[in-house]
């Protein structure tokens, strides 16, 4: 098992409640393909570095997860067609 994060970029336009089920689905997308996540940091509404979909903010979540390497490329193809999700981003994290 490797360890990963998946970093989030999701509208800010819509509220609470719906946001947390993008950030609960796409944890599902991650146990659903043999992975457990560990931590989820919610970094909160910040500013864009450029308009995306005609927005300049959304909100950053980083979700620390373990799977195997088959994983990541499983979970990408599906939060890829969320449709709340401006940006995201899987990386492998160093044993460090």
């Amino acid at each position: 098992m490797n360890k990963y994060e998946l970093a989030l970029v999701v509208n800010a336009k819509i509220e609470d409640d719906a946001r947390a089920a993008v950030v609960e689905k796409a944890k599902g997308y991650i146990t659903r393909f043999g992975g457990t996540v560990s931590e989820v940091e919610e970094w909160g509404k910040k500013k864009l570095a450029y308009e995306i979909q005609k927005m300049d903010e959304g909100f950053y979540y980083f979700i620390q997860f373990e799977a195997d390497a088959e994983a990541p490329a499983q979970i990408e193809e599906n939060v890829r067609i969320m449709e709340n999700v401006l940006r995201f981003l899987c990386v492998r994290k160093d044993e460090a």
